[in-house]
């Protein structure tokens, strides 16, 4: 996209990310890159802006984010050296670019992959605390060596060959939806989480496991998190988060986020998976109640 040999390509999924994309593609100028944009059936027109920023478009039906990426990786021309994964509400800063630009050139056969931190940004602030930052995530890696690993929720890239280094400087989540967007996001996210935590998707499988802290922090939720009573592991989470981390340190955005993603959001897959619970067992769902007197009825 600007002129010089592509280092990179970035795949970006979308759905009705036209708010986001211009932000996005911005914060690659100077960086020699191309963008492709994998979307799966946008009515904001985001193709259109996608097209005239000049990106690439391509269409296909959405599974998962692990099967869309993966489907990219398979299906789709990549000719560049390296690969990016980007979500359409990030950006990345003038330094990052900077550092890409100079680094992927020069850096030895035996690195496969960089690792990048991400800030998250809520209503106009950096969410600095409760454990939140900094987040690592591996989102840069040679083409042909990283693959999305198959889960339903909280996906990452591994890696079958080569090392890994570490990036100075961070990509930027920012989310401008709002928060009626964004509870609908997590409500969907908590369905395919409770599919995870049923099937006991930790996440190895033929493509390997994350590296570094997103590996760590899988293992502490299934060896740990997972294994305390519902309902009460969600609290005790946010106590630690917003108390012991210092959340209260992000002032009222801090504190509605931190709320929100770390207690409400996990009471809510506790929740639907104590609802899966009773349906599977058969003790809600199958009587019918009389109105009248508050007891059972059985089957008319």
């Amino acid at each position: 996209m600007n002129g010089a040999p592509a280092l990179l390509t970035v795949i970006v999924l979308t759905y009705d990310e036209a708010i986001h994309l211009p932000r996005l593609v911005a914060s690659f100028a100077g960086l020699p890159c191309r963008f492709l944009v994998v979307d799966s059936g946008s009515t904001d027109g985001t193709p259109e802006v996608a097209q005239d920023l000049g990106a690439e478009v391509v269409s296909h039906p959405f599974e998962s984010h692990a099967a869309q990426f993966n489907w990219a990786l398979d299906t789709l021309t990549i000719d560049t050296p390296w690969v990016m994964r980007m979500d359409a509400d990030e950006y990345i800063l003038p330094a990052l670019a900077e550092e890409l630009a100079r680094a992927l050139p020069a850096v030895p056969a035996s690195v496969g992959g960089w690792m990048v931190r991400r800030r998250v940004f809520f209503w106009g602030r950096w969410i600095r605390h409760g454990g939140y930052y900094p987040t690592w995530l591996l989102r840069v890696w040679r083409t042909g060596s990283g693959r999305i690993e198959a889960r339903l929720m909280d996906e990452h890239v591994v890696l079958s060959e080569g090392g890994t280094r570490c990036l100075k400087h961070d990509i930027v989540d920012e989310n401008l939806k709002g928060l009626g967007p964004w509870t609908d996001k997590h409500n969907r996210y908590a369905d395919c989480e409770v599919i995870d935590l049923v099937t006991k998707n930790t996440g190895p499988d033929e493509s390997g496991v994350p590296v570094g802290q997103a590996g760590r922090r899988r293992r502490l939720k299934f060896s740990v998190y997972a294994r305390a009573p519902l309902f009460l592991r969600a609290f005790l989470y946010w106590v630690y988060r917003y108390v012991f981390r210092l959340g209260f340190l992000d002032g009222v955005p801090g504190l509605v986020f931190h709320f929100l993603q770390g207690f409400w959001y996990r009471f809510l897959v506790d929740a639907k998976l104590y609802e899966r619970r009773l349906r599977e067992t058969g003790t809600w769902g199958g009587t019918i109640r009389d109105p009248m007197s508050g007891g059972e009825q059985g089957p008319p």
